[in-house]
């Protein structure tokens, strides 16, 4: 079965399109969970992605049964080195299991046998790799860095997810250029991520293409949506950013399909916030992250008018 028609199938099963961002930090956690884990491996990564896991899991048990897809950030993982990568791919491999989608941020992107490799290690099914659902991937070499990672994925059930526009301040800076004729970078960005799209549709008529594009700019995610009409976006920069459930709104398609709205900190550290801060405390982190999802859940729903 196609990614695009799994994710689009979660999300109606699970009545919201929010993608929890699993992105750890340790100087975060809970202070029970941190303790827990330097007193069995004393300090260092050991201990850090000991926890991380730990966290990780509670998280997922909490909100597995309301939330479609989850996408922990590759970079938070990779500064403890092996240690932290073996936690990813358990927490890939934990989320799966409990019925959780997951994409692999990872903004991998690179030429040939290489693109072929990190295809391969992400979305490349149980061959050792990370064995994710789909992979962030970055456009700039060219349409040839991007098609190694469409031919792995076909194989396996897999999507990608290009960045066309992020939702950072500086995006712009490349993103927003003109090029020949007036378009923008972005624009031919979208137009490339749809031309390939065609050959990856999948039966509920969304492709396993699909586009990163922030809630930060909905002016701009409004014109992008008309040039990738079956893309699936990926909406970061919800919360923490300033993205609001409004602004992710216009990534969507008239049909409210199309999209998934990711939240990390908001959800993974509700516990410190308001309400929730009151209500649980750190002692039901879980517990908090899980009310704060299905709020994020109603605030789209309404926007969205499903």
């Amino acid at each position: 079965m196609q990614f695009s028609d799994r994710l689009d199938e979660a999300i109606a099963k699970k009545g919201n399109p929010i993608c929890i961002g699993l992105d750890p930090r340790f100087d975060q956690l809970p202070k029970s969970i941190a303790d827990a884990a330097v007193a069995k491996h004393g300090k260092g990564p050991a201990a850090v992605a000991d926890a991380y896991l730990v966290f990780n899991k509670a998280i997922l048990d909490a909100v597995a049964d309301i939330v479609p897809i989850c996408k922990p950030q590759v970079a938070f993982y990779e500064e403890l080195g092996p240690l932290g990568l073996q936690c990813y791919a358990d927490t890939i491999q934990y989320a799966r299991e409990k019925g959780v989608l997951a994409i692999s941020d990872a903004k991998r992107g690179d030429i040939g046998t290489t693109a072929q490799a990190y295809a391969k290690a992400h979305i490349g099914g149980n061959n050792g790799g990370f064995n994710a659902d789909a992979l962030t991937v970055n456009p700039y070499m060219g349409r040839d860095t991007l098609e190694p990672f469409l031919e792995v994925g076909s194989k396996n059930g897999a999507g990608i997810f290009v960045l066309v526009k992020t939702s950072n301040p500086g995006s712009g800076d490349l993103q927003d250029l003109s090029i020949a004729g007036g378009k923008l970078i972005r624009e031919h960005v979208a137009e490339m991520v749809h031309s390939l799209g065609q050959k990856h549709r999948g039966a509920r008529g969304l492709t396993d293409v699909g586009a990163v594009v922030g809630a930060t700019y909905p002016a701009e995610a409004r014109k992008l949506r008309e040039l990738m009409p079956e893309t699936i976006f990926l909406i970061p920069g919800y919360g923490a950013q300033g993205g609001t459930a409004a602004d992710a709104a216009a990534g969507f398609r008239s049909d409210g399909r199309g999209a998934i709205v990711n939240n990390s900190r908001g959800l993974l550290f509700a516990f410190k916030q308001e309400p929730y801060a009151t209500q649980f405390g750190e002692k039901d982190f879980a517990a908090a992250c899980r009310a704060a999802t299905q709020k994020m859940a109603e605030e789209l729903n309404a926007v969205l008018k499903r």
